[in-house]
């Protein structure tokens, strides 16, 4: 070392000691990095503080980091605060400080002890994140499950944001920093501490204060000081309420009555409603049956819409009481929620807090000026209100219309065909053929503006009488045939013959001339039934009349086969008069179909009469 001269130069004595107290300074100082130290602030600029630690340079700490649960921060100049150093010197050569991992460093601390004590700790809920929320606990952060926040479920939990509260640590890992706490542990132990005291003197009846504490769609859930009730949504007013949420709100105080309790599962129901006096005493004197009231709509259902006439009143209009003449309309369609309408009290059953109302009853009724207007048989002219599947709905009036069924649209046609002609505004004429004012209904007809011409043809025509009809049609169950006046009827394939062997459709052809007995004229479906086979036996039974009753003495058979014989003459005739007319082919067929009844029928007589014989 080389000393310098007493001119004003340093020995290298003073040299040496001041290397060595300079180390050891950055020694000391070295040492107590990662630690917390003590600080004082000596300035405030902008949103950061000065703060000095003994050392060669001041530290910058924001002043957010001295802002608790998003609180204002409240530092002064010449505050004495503790600081994590967290290094000497950063790239300006200032002195890195924290003043929040001093606060997490001590809070870490207080936490372990507090943890191995299994003791509650206090914090504030400040900060929602995935699957639950954060916790302050004073400078240390932890993580608060959703599943923890409460004995039951919480839908709004911002009245327990920002609220200092205890809490229990459930697990802490310093070197990750997670620490998880609960705050239902803690509601937990002292629930079942104030439960067991105030359950002891809880009894029906008794009025209590209470704090609503979760809503639900059926009810709330009231804590009455460590015990929980349930106010269910039909016991907190009279009147009806859609929603608990529509009187009560979280955090809110009310009085509750206790209407039951259950000592054994320790489940209490409460009501507010009790609170206040019964609207329902004396309803059936105020509301007397008869008397018209303003309402207001409450509830619209498929059967009926609710009337409310006062608070904690109400009434049911039936959907068969809403309208005189909108009886398959729904009552939505009729009246909409919140609406007044007038109503008339149909009958109190006070005991089963019930009313019945009508709001048809509140107006004329329009079928009783309908029958003074229209009657029976009387023709009318309206418009098409509606086309269906089964007939048209003509209007008779502004609520009222009358239905024209598809059968009473036309004689020549069938309904579903008739139907088409018409449309959906036009206007028509029909006839009214029935008013039922009880169960509200018009029958109308169209085709009886006109008379029938099926009664018109059949005037001349009676049931037994024997007409003349031409066939129109062979079918393998019979004949068609057509008789004057444009009518159709139909002989069956059984009733062409007195023979069975000539019970055969294909003896006849389209165009061929046959006598028929009428045996049924159904005026319903507009068919005439015919038959040879009657025909036949009533001509055979009054030729035996009239041979038999002669005094010649000739057999039964010489009778029989006179008879036949004029049968067989009289078809000869037909047979000629119509093959003019018939085709060469017809002629033959019809001559040898007489050929076969000439050679057969004798026979039969024969046998017939023999067998006569031997009965006598």
């Amino acid at each position: 070392m080389i000393e310098q001269t007493s001119s004003g130069g340093a020995s290298s004595h003073d040299t040496e000691n001041f290397a060595a107290l300079l180390e050891e300074s950055f020694g000391q100082a070295e040492s107590i990095e990662g630690r917390v130290i003590t600080g004082k602030v000596i300035a405030i600029e902008n949103d950061v503080a000065i703060i000095d630690v003994g050392l060669k340079s001041e530290g910058r700490v924001p002043l957010r980091e001295f802002s608790v649960s998003g609180t204002e921060p409240s530092l002064n100049v010449g505050d004495t605060v503790e600081v994590y150093l967290e290094r000497l010197e950063d790239k300006n050569g200032e002195t890195m400080l924290s003043y929040e991992k001093a606060r997490r460093e001590a809070a870490w601390k207080l936490l372990e002890k507090s943890h191995e004590k299994n003791e509650h700790v206090e914090g504030v809920i400040f900060g929602r994140v995935k699957g639950g929320f954060t916790v302050d606990l004073k400078g240390a952060i932890a993580f608060l499950p959703g599943s923890q926040v409460d004995i039951r479920p919480v839908r709004d939990v911002s009245p327990l944001i920002g609220v200092a509260q205890p809490f229990q640590i459930l697990k802490m890992d310093r070197s990750r920093g997670n620490i998880v706490v609960s705050r239902r542990a803690v509601l937990e132990e002292t629930r079942a501490e104030a439960r067991s005291e105030l359950v002891s003197r809880l009894e029906e009846g008794q009025i209590l204060e209470g704090i609503v504490k979760n809503i639900t769609d059926y009810g709330a859930f009231i804590d009455l000081g460590g015990v929980d009730g349930l106010l269910h949504v039909t016991d907190i007013a009279w009147q009806r309420i859609n929603h608990p949420s529509e009187v009560l709100t979280v955090g809110q105080p009310i009085r509750v009555q206790i209407i039951r309790f259950n000592p054994e599962n320790q489940r209490i129901s409460l009501g507010m409603k009790q609170l206040e006096s019964d609207p329902w005493a004396g309803a059936d004197i105020k509301y007397a049956v008869g008397s018209k009231i303003l309402g207001r709509v409450t509830n619209i259902t498929d059967y009926g819409a609710f009337i409310e006439l006062e608070p904690g009143i109400e009434g049911l209009v039936h959907v068969t009481e809403m309208s005189w003449t909108k009886k398959n309309m729904p009552p939505g369609k009729i009246v909409s929620t919140s609406q007044e309408v007038e109503v008339i009290v149909l009958d109190v059953d006070a005991s089963k807090r019930r009313i019945s109302l009508g709001m048809k009853q509140c107006i004329p009724n329009p079928w009783a000026s309908l029958q003074e207007k229209y009657t029976v048989g009387s023709e009318i002219e309206g418009e098409v209100k509606n086309i269906t599947e089964f007939g048209l709905f003509v209007g008779l009036s502004e609520d009222i219309d009358g239905m024209v069924h598809m059968s009473d649209i036309s004689w020549e046609k069938p309904g579903e065909e008739a139907i088409l002609a018409y449309k959906k505004g036009a206007n028509v004429r029909a006839k009214i053929l029935d008013i039922d004012p009880e169960k509200e209904r018009v029958s109308l007809g169209i085709k009886q503006l006109k008379g029938d011409p099926f009664e018109e043809s059949i005037s001349g025509l009676k049931k037994g009488s024997v007409v003349t009809c031409e066939v129109t049609s062979v079918l393998e169950t019979g004949i068609e045939v057509s008789l004057a006046g444009g009518l159709s009827g139909f002989i069956r394939k059984n009733e062409l013959s007195r023979d069975r062997a000539e019970q055969r459709s294909d003896r006849f052809a389209v165009g061929e001339k046959v006598d028929a007995k009428i045996t049924q004229i159904d005026r319903a479906n507009r068919k005439i039934t015919l038959s040879i086979k009657a025909r036949e036996t009533e001509e055979e039974r009054q030729a035996m009349a009239e041979y038999g009753s002669t005094d010649s003495g000739a057999s039964l058979g010489d009778i029989l086969g006179a008879a036949l014989e004029q049968v067989k003459e009289k078809k000869k005739s037909e047979a000629e008069a119509t093959s003019e007319k018939a085709a060469p082919k017809k002629a033959k067929k019809k001559a040898v179909d007489e050929a076969e009844d000439t050679k057969e029928k004798p026979k039969k007589v024969a046998k017939k009469t023999a067998k006569v014989k031997t009965e006598e």
